[in-house]
């Protein structure tokens, strides 16, 4: 066949494909095979795009190294903080006046610091698994559950603060209530991250349905 009937066949297969197409489901005719969508491939990409999204595209880098600076900041002044009681402790330049255990305040200051490192630890974990695109996952939860137990625990350690200062403000309860106020608003901060594990909990179970309807595709394509 000589160039000119081959250029004719193309002609009359591209005439033939755009005038089915044309017509459409509403004329009775079917497109041929080739222009026909694939429900599957479609459906395929449309997990590959909802996975994507959620993993990803989620944060940027620069919403990455910001969150980073700041906990590196947080746990460098915490440090600070704890090696600041400890030297106290430890030298005994600044002795009890009597008008409160400075001891214990500074004991309970330097578990309180613990409580804020294991947070910032673990959000810290969160944040690279974010980035890496692995947090929706089993792995997650663990440190989740610790950012919720280091919060449960500073809550513990304020209310300890709370009970300590109490004796003091016999004459102004009301500094004693606002102080168990704040404690209370701790805990309503783990009351929300316990909510946002829930979240996650589902969205977990999302993925891995959709990574196994994506294999289900794959061996049907």
């Amino acid at each position: 066949m000589n160039r000119e009937g081959v250029a004719v066949d193309f002609d009359k297969i591209k005439t033939v494909r755009t005038n089915a197409h044309a017509m459409g489901p509403h004329h009775g005719a079917k497109p041929p095979p080739a222009l026909r969508p694939n429900p599957c491939l479609a459906y395929r990409n449309s997990i590959d795009y909802h996975r994507n999204s959620m993993e990803g595209w989620v944060m940027g880098k620069l919403a990455v190294r910001a969150l980073r600076a700041v906990l590196v900041v947080v746990l460098a002044g915490t440090v600070f903080v704890q090696a600041l009681m400890v030297w106290t402790l430890v030298s005994g330049n600044d002795p009890e006046d009597g008008s409160l255990p400075l001891t214990p305040l500074r004991v309970i200051t330097i578990l309180g610091m613990v409580t804020v490192q294991v947070a910032l630890v673990c959000v810290w974990r969160l944040v690279t698994m974010v980035r890496r695109g692995t947090v929706f996952s089993h792995a997650a939860f663990r440190y989740v559950d610790g950012v919720i137990g280091a919060i449960v625990a500073a809550a513990l350690v304020w209310f300890a603060v709370t009970a300590i200062n109490a004796p003091g403000q016999r004459d102004d309860p009301g500094v004693t209530v606002i102080m168990g106020g704040i404690g209370l608003a701790i805990l309503g901060v783990a009351l929300i991250v316990l909510v946002l594990r829930m979240l996650l909990v589902q969205a977990v179970a999302r993925d891995v349905e959709a990574a196994q309807m994506q294999a289900e595709l794959d061996e049907v394509i």
